[in-house]
């Protein structure tokens, strides 16, 4: 075996040696060698490419940002491109004030925040159903679930209209009222109206049947098949019964789930637009998606007017995004979490 004194007059040896080496040798043979280029390579091949790929997917809302600053001789002026050289906050005002955006703030506020407790808690109850409990035609009706996926919302608008413009649950309304239903007509009188109301987006919250709540059930079920039975057993075992389980167990487990479920139901309710021109028909409460229209007060009359028309549609846009993008700011860790825990990519 080498003594310890060999070792160290070893390693004094090499140590001299290194530092009567020039330093531009010692530099080319740390750096300039093929694991080092190809590295080099590689990174900027990556560079490149999430730049690229960055500036395709930024630049419109970079123009759409920048064209709402602008002032209408801007856009008549051929050297402007992104920078306003008349910037002005008139574009804002004028869509604030004329198209009652804080109105429509708070109702799609309301209406988004409602759909969205509901539709969570609904769709984490089902969802739990499907995945913990055996029972007969269980794949069936999840197979119904999934289903509702795919069949377009437009294949069913009139039937959601007429089932809420003369509502009716089993006709006893219409039993009660002594009314009579042909084959020709409903009376009005027999039935109830909630159209021009959130009742509607309420009770298809509250059935499961609510915007994309097909995929909500989904993403669910799969989280919940992730979590062990010796939990529930274990539960059972003490004594609790099945809700005060859900209740008490599985709901703290599924909080991070239940938020990222939450957030995408109030974002896709926030900008829907089919559900809201389906039932509502007449000018009563404002929503987001009604004020995306060119207010009063511009005077869009002259050369350059499609550009500056666009310019106001797309100053709504952004005007209805900015909540989503700060509530996005705050929940990109539970998105995240809940759909890696959710065993959707497997």
């Amino acid at each position: 075996m080498t003594s310890p004194t060999i070792k160290k007059e070893t390693k004094n040896k090499i140590r001299v040696e290194f530092e009567r080496t020039p330093l531009l040798e010692r530099l080319k043979a740390k750096f300039i060698n093929l694991y080092t280029v190809k590295r080099v390579v590689w990174y900027l091949f990556r560079f490149l490419l999430l730049l690229g790929i960055s500036y395709v997917i930024l630049f419109p809302f970079f123009t759409k940002i920048s064209s709402s600053f602008m002032s209408p001789e801007d856009f008549v002026d051929v050297t402007v491109r992104l920078i306003p050289r008349h910037p002005t906050l008139d574009t804002y005002k004028a869509v604030i004030v004329d198209n009652k955006y804080f109105e429509a703030l708070l109702n799609t506020f309301i209406l988004s925040l409602t759909c969205g407790l509901i539709q969570t808690f609904i769709c984490c109850f089902v969802g739990y159903g499907f995945a913990k409990f055996k029972f007969k035609f269980n794949d069936l009706l999840f197979l119904l679930v999934i289903f509702t996926m795919v069949v377009p919302h437009a294949t069913l608008q009139l039937s959601l209209f007429m089932e809420f413009r003369y509502f009716d649950v089993l006709g006893i309304v219409n039993f009660l009222g002594g009314g009579v239903i042909d084959s020709v007509k409903i009376l009005e009188s027999t039935s109830i109206n909630m159209i021009n109301t959130n009742a509607p987006l309420y009770i298809l919250s509250f059935t499961g049947l609510g915007f994309k709540n097909g995929l909500f059930i989904f993403l669910m079920r799969q989280f919940f098949k992730g979590i062990p039975d010796e939990l529930e057993e274990s539960a059972y075992l003490d004594g609790s019964g099945v809700f005060r389980t859900f209740f008490s167990i599985i709901i703290p487990l599924s909080v991070t789930m239940m938020i990222t479920v939450f957030m995408f139901s109030f974002c896709w309710q926030w900008t829907d637009n089919f559900y809201t021109e389906l039932f509502y028909t007449t000018s009563g409460d404002i929503l987001l998606p009604d004020i995306i229209k060119v207010p009063k007060s511009l005077d869009t009359n002259y050369a350059g007017q499609a550009l500056y028309t666009s310019a106001i549609r797309n100053t709504c846009g952004i005007l209805i995004l900015f909540p989503l993008i700060i509530l996005y700011l705050f929940g990109q860790r539970y998105i995240v979490q809940g759909i890696e825990r959710s065993g959707i990519t497997g």
